[in-house]
């Protein structure tokens, strides 16, 4: 998990999503927790990581390079995903100007949490990264323009890098003012979790 913060507002949409994907190997007893030591946040950065990682006898691969947020026909998506056992779990975001929806991909199951048609700020991760976002929305943001948005996302983003090593210090930002619906996209999403 990590960490992928969207506003949808009247006049558009923006999503920004970190960059970080971190694999583990070794027994299942210490990467839990090693795990649960990353997502509550007692692991602040990389080198803190690499070492706590050695002494649990963990192997990590960590990545800044895998893309959580795109712009499909001027639709945004942005996703996290969780693997447990080899079981991928998927939580996926879908905004445009005015609407936003959230979806949970399992395999072939894909089922709509909720949807909304309101300016709002919605944060996907793990706890930690989560409280981290939505404490700088409530510091931050005031109700302001489109740009005031994309400010409050990037003090939320560049805070999370700092406090914990789940995300990377570098994102993707991306915004749209396409006022379209979403449901085509939810749609073809739903078509190819069904052929999976």
């Amino acid at each position: 998990m990590s960490l992928v913060i969207a506003y949808t507002g009247s006049r558009g949409a923006i999503i920004a999503g970190d960059l970080r994907e971190i694999r583990f190997g070794g027994e299942d007893a210490a990467i839990a927790t090693l795990e649960e030591e990353l997502y509550s946040g007692k692991i602040g950065n990389d080198n803190h990581l690499r070492r706590r990682a050695e002494e649990l006898g963990v192997t990590i691969l960590v990545r800044d390079d895998k893309e959580k947020v795109r712009e499909r026909d001027g639709i945004l998506t942005g996703e996290v995903t969780e693997s447990e056992r080899g079981i991928l779990r998927i939580r996926r975001i879908y905004v445009s100007a005015g609407h936003y929806a959230i979806a949970d991909i399992e395999g072939s199951r894909f089922e709509l949490k909720g949807r909304g048609d309101t300016s709002t700020f919605v944060v996907l991760g793990n706890e930690l990264t989560k409280q981290i976002a939505y404490t700088a929305i409530q510091q931050y943001w005031k109700n302001g323009t489109l740009e005031d948005a994309v400010r409050v996302i990037v003090r939320a983003m560049e805070e999370a890098s700092t406090r914990t090593a789940s995300v990377s210090r570098r994102y993707l930002l991306l915004q749209t003012r396409n006022t379209l619906g979403l449901d085509v996209a939810i749609e073809e999403d739903r078509m190819v979790c069904q052929t999976v």
